[in-house]
């Protein structure tokens, strides 16, 4: 894995500017995604520029970013863009009443020692697949590294959220028993559950996240105590899935959440942080 490559995020760190359009643009890492072609046919519906970046990418002010952590490492500074992304403890540091499950921030080198079964992944940078592991001896080699380990729970439905300034802007379930099921959030037959406990996340929880950003949650099936709503984890909008989700919607979430430099808020600063490769979210 490449090592960690520094994004500065002061406001004043933009590069000399180019033609774009009043709207900004929209700037795409060169590998393909569903995802990146709904944004894309979204964003030129608003008057949007979008460009798929290649070599040396266009440099100048209103720029916005779609893709990779890998590549963003390498164009972020000419494109002047502030990335934002959850911290890596947010979801250890949850009540249990939003989680459901115990969860622990750790290191690699200490979930190896587990001697139970444990749901085990890395917090953002995804180096190994996030999986449940009968004990910590089958957890792949590899450099030290900070690890969310968890008890092991089954998801009825898993649904991703794209949240803007504490509000939910769209969404859709994506997965139903570990299964990929995209449906719309919209018109869902969970939808008003699903904003419930999301509204009461946000309200109690929501100042540790950025302004943009995306949330997973889910029903639990548990059948001693009935099925119960709990998150699942949070990612950066900017290198989502998203699913069945209103991509006009959507995009709003991720043009906040990668974006000029010049109009990043106060509150957003600690979460424009050092990047490095990833796996998408989902």
């Amino acid at each position: 894995m490449p090592g960690r490559m520094p994004v500065d995020c002061r406001a004043g760190a933009v590069a000399s500017s180019s033609t774009v359009t009043k709207q900004g643009f929209l700037a795409l890492a060169p590998q393909y995604t569903s995802t990146s072609e709904l944004l894309s046919a979204a964003a030129r519906r608003r008057g949007m520029e979008v460009e798929v970046l290649g070599g040396a990418p266009t440099v100048g002010r209103g720029a916005h970013y779609y893709g990779g952590p890998g590549f963003a490492a390498r164009v972020a500074d000419d494109l002047g863009i502030a990335l934002l992304e959850p911290s890596d403890d947010w979801l250890a540091t949850l009540p249990y009443a939003y989680t459901g499950r115990h969860i622990a921030m750790s290191t690699l080198s200490e979930a190896r020692r587990l001697s139970r079964p444990a749901f085990v992944k890395p917090p953002r940078e995804k180096s190994f697949p996030a999986a449940v592991h009968p004990t910590g001896a089958g957890l792949p080699p590899g450099p030290d590294g900070p690890v969310l380990i968890s008890e092991v729970v089954t998801w009825a439905a898993e649904f991703r959220l794209y949240v803007l300034d504490g509000e939910v802007r769209t969404g859709s379930q994506y997965s139903t028993f570990g299964r990929l099921d995209a449906e719309p959030l919209e018109g869902h037959r969970h939808e008003a559950a699903v904003r419930e406990f999301a509204a009461g996340l946000l309200a109690a929880c929501g100042d540790g996240l950025p302004g943009a950003v995306v949330v997973d949650v889910g029903r639990l099936a548990a059948p001693d105590s009935g099925a119960e709503w709990a998150v699942v984890e949070a990612n950066m909008a900017w290198f989502s899935n998203c699913y069945a989700a209103d991509p006009d919607r959507a995009l709003d979430v991720v043009l906040r959440s990668a974006g000029p430099r010049t109009a990043l808020a106060g509150r957003d600063r600690r979460f424009c942080r050092h990047i490095e490769d990833a796996a998408p979210a989902g």
